[in-house]
């Protein structure tokens, strides 16, 4: 009975690793992106069941990364507005304007979903 339960933690473990190993962290973008070993095509339906349901909790995310992005803009707006060095002014706006490619890739990577067949993954709430 012992060796049973053991293999099942050993199954699901290389699977949660394999699971964890097709998102890789983004430094720019502050979450995981997807990064599959394999083409969506040849995973099993399982696997894509796990990426699916892995990728709705790291896009879950995205709205407060975005609101936090936008928090650094009106701070950096605020400082631009009563600077007067000309170079400081550069350096505001070019911050600014990185926050906003944030902001629009986060966007992006937002409105990404995975089609799946509902007649092979059953998707619990």
């Amino acid at each position: 009975m012992m060796q049973g339960r053991l293999d099942v933690v050993i199954q699901v473990s290389a699977y949660d690793t394999w699971l964890n190993a097709q998102f890789l962290p983004d430094s720019r973008l502050g979450i995981p992106l997807p990064r599959f070993d394999v083409p969506w095509e040849e995973m099993d339906a399982l696997e894509r069941a796990g990426v699916v349901e892995r990728w709705e909790l790291i896009r879950g995310r995205i709205p407060d990364a975005i609101m936090a992005r936008e928090a650094d803009i009106r701070r950096l707006l605020d400082e631009l507005f009563d600077e007067e060095d000309f170079v400081r002014c550069c350096w505001l706006n070019e911050k600014i304007s990185q926050a906003a490619s944030v902001i629009h890739d986060l966007q992006i990577w937002y409105r990404t979903q995975q089609d799946l067949e509902e007649e092979n993954i059953k998707r619990h709430v």
